[in-house]
């Protein structure tokens, strides 16, 4: 069983944006040619990736801390499981919250889960149906 301090050393170490799946997902999309803006503060909830002139969106969401219905996703901690339950249940909550904002003001939204970047080609099939095609210049 872990120690309480390096339990948050760890959860210290959590980064909420440039993550290892986020810089997956970017280094994707430049490679096919997509320009894109990142974390602009102005839109609700701050998405990963911005595409201002298509008005979309795509946040990528880890499994555990949005709580995605995948094993990853619906683990539970042993210790102090009410607060856990009790966070992700308010992350879920707010992520729709800011689906329905982005969607008012005319935007739309991606969701790219930690768990699908098992398979990229996937992936990346999914954002060219939701992305028009990169505009490329001669």
């Amino acid at each position: 069983m872990e120690s309480p301090d390096l339990r948050r050393r760890t959860m210290q170490a959590v980064k909420s944006k440039d993550s290892a799946v986020e810089m997956r997902v970017r280094r994707m999309l430049h490679a096919h040619g997509y320009r894109y803006r990142l974390h602009r503060r102005d839109l609700p909830g701050t998405p990963d990736i911005v595409f201002g002139s298509q008005k979309k969106v795509i946040f990528i969401h880890g499994c555990f801390w949005h709580g995605h219905n995948c094993a990853r996703g619906s683990r539970v901690p042993k210790t102090n499981t009410a607060y856990w339950k009790n966070k992700i249940s308010r992350n879920i909550a707010r992520d729709a919250a800011t689906r329905r904002r982005l969607k008012a003001i005319g935007w739309k939204a991606s969701i790219i889960w930690e768990c699908q970047l098992k398979d990229e080609d996937r992936v990346f099939q999914r954002l060219t149906r939701f992305l028009a095609p990169p505009i490329v210049k001669k």
